[in-house]
This record gives structure tokens, C-alpha cells and sequence, in this order.
């Protein structure tokens, strides 16, 4: 869904940006072909990047002259918390979030959701392992087995 996102942002005139520590190039790609779109279309309005470094200074950093509008795909918002080097989540998502650029994060969702409970996941089911208060964020979208959540975050 999210890539999709990039390839809308893209064909609407905007660029889009994905910082993945999940996907290699040729997954990307591979991804683009399987949503039914032709990277090779969209030179020079997307790109991804699989840094190893990928923090919140690393993303301000590398589009700090992205112009308005670009869309960034951050796969997944756990990844910014995995170096111990790198600030606190919260910092980190504040200074996104001050950056001006429309950023989706991808999220890891808890073990213990249950969706025989419910049928799509909520901010309680996001896997935080430190301190993050979501209330940072403007809007949720949550999916499970084609149901999609859509709401803004309180």
C-alpha cells in the first residue's frame, strides 16, 4: 500500500522518496512490477534508499531540498529505534514531523493483537519496544485481510 502511495504522489507530478531497511533494490523494484507499475517511468520523482543509516537526521538530511509535496515512505517506524546512537524515537519523530514533508511510516504490529478480538489493529497493537507517544502523529491507517482503518490519531 504504501509504495502505491509513492507511485500515486509520483503520477500526480510530486516526488516520492522510500527509505527501507527491509527491502533491497531488486524487492523495490520487484514490488513495483507486482502493483503494476514501471519504475523506469518515474526517473528522477522516486527513489529508495537502504541505508544502513537511516535515522530521522539521515531522512531531514538527504531531503533537505525536497520540495513541497514529496511524499516519504519510512518502511518501517521501528527502524529508527534500532541503533542506540541515534536519538530518543520521540525526537526523532518531532523533527520529521517540524520537516514540512508528508511522511507515512510503515509500523510493526504487536504479537499479542488478537484478530479474532478485532478486526484490524489499532495504536494500542503497535509494537513500541521504547516509549513513543503516538499522539505525534496526524493520522492512522491500519489494515488486516483487506479491511482498511482510516482515522485520525487522538
Amino acid at each position: 500500500m504504501s509504495l502505491g502511495l509513492a507511485v500515486e504522489a509520483v503520477k500526480s507530478g510530486n516526488r516520492a522518496v522510500f527509505f527501507t531497511l527491509e527491502y533491497a533494490e531488486k524487492d523495490v523494484l520487484d514490488r513495483f512490477h507486482a502493483i503494476g507499475a514501471e519504475y523506469a517511468q518515474f526517473d528522477g520523482l522516486f527513489e529508495f534508499d537502504c541505508s544502513d543509516a537511516i535515522s530521522a537526521d539521515y531522512i531531514i538530511k538527504a531531503l533537505a531540498s525536497a520540495p513541497r509535496g514529496t511524499l516519504v515512505v519510512v518502511d518501517y517506524l521501528q527502524l529508527l529505534d534500532q541503533k542506540r546512537e541515534n536519538p530518543e524515537l520521540t525526537e526523532q519523530i518531532r523533527a520529521l514531523k517540524s520537516s514540512g514533508l508528508i511522511i507515512v511510516f510503515i509500523s510493526q504490529i504487536d504479537r499479542s493483537y488478537d484478530p479474532s478480538k478485532k478486526p484490524c489493529p489499532d495504536v494500542r497493537d503497535v509494537r513500541l519496544p521504547n516509549p513513543l507517544d503516538l499522539r505525534l502523529f496526524n493520522k492512522t491507517c491500519f489494515l488486516n485481510k483487506g479491511e482498511v482503518q482510516f482515522q485520525a490519531a487522538s
